[in-house]
C-alpha cells in the first residue's frame, strides 16, 4: 500500500497537468521564474523517485 500511493500520485499529476499550459505559463512569468520553477520542479521528482526507490536508510 506504501508503494501505491506515491506511484498513483505521479501517475494523476502525469494525465492532468498539460505540459503545453505548462510552458505558456512560465513564459508569461518571466525566464527567471521559469528556471526556478523547473528546478524545484526537477528537485521534488528526484526526492520522490528516491523515496520510492529506497534512497538513504
Amino acid at each position: 500500500m506504501k508503494r501505491i500511493f506515491p506511484i498513483a500520485l505521479i501517475a494523476f499529476l502525469c494525465t492532468t497537468l498539460s505540459s503545453c499550459e505548462l510552458v505558456g505559463g512560465i513564459f508569461k512569468a518571466g525566464l527567471w521564474s521559469g528556471i526556478i520553477v523547473v528546478v524545484i520542479v526537477v528537485a521534488l521528482l528526484i526526492w520522490i523517485l528516491s523515496k520510492i526507490f529506497g534512497g538513504r536508510r
